[in-house]
């Protein structure tokens, strides 16, 4: 593909495919801004950092903004579950580290 096809699909994907599956964008990012908001208010702390684990937490949660206003989007599912299984192995090898 060459730049013109890349933009023309985003154009596409933003303005009519996206659109039709998970309404309006700036609803959804909102959904999605209050959910992060929630889960960084401690995390934002000077000299705190994000981590993998909350990476994959705020994935969870932008699939569940996603749901909210399209729960038949089968797809959004199977996300989440995905980001939620690799959440959980994450946290496993934590806890693993903090007992060797």
């Amino acid at each position: 593909m060459n730049r013109e096809e890349i933009l023309n699909t985003a154009k596409q994907y933003v303005t009519v495919d996206r659109a039709a599956t998970h309404g309006n964008a700036e609803n959804s990012f909102e959904t999605i801004a209050g959910h992060w908001t929630w889960w960084l208010k401690d995390k934002l702390q000077e000299n705190m950092c994000l981590t993998a684990y909350d990476v994959a937490q705020m994935m969870v949660g932008f699939k569940q903004a996603r749901m909210k206003d399209n729960p038949s989007h089968i797809d959004s599912a199977q996300d989440l579950c995905g980001y939620g299984a690799i959440a959980g192995e994450i946290g496993a090898t934590y806890a693993k580290k903090k007992m060797d």
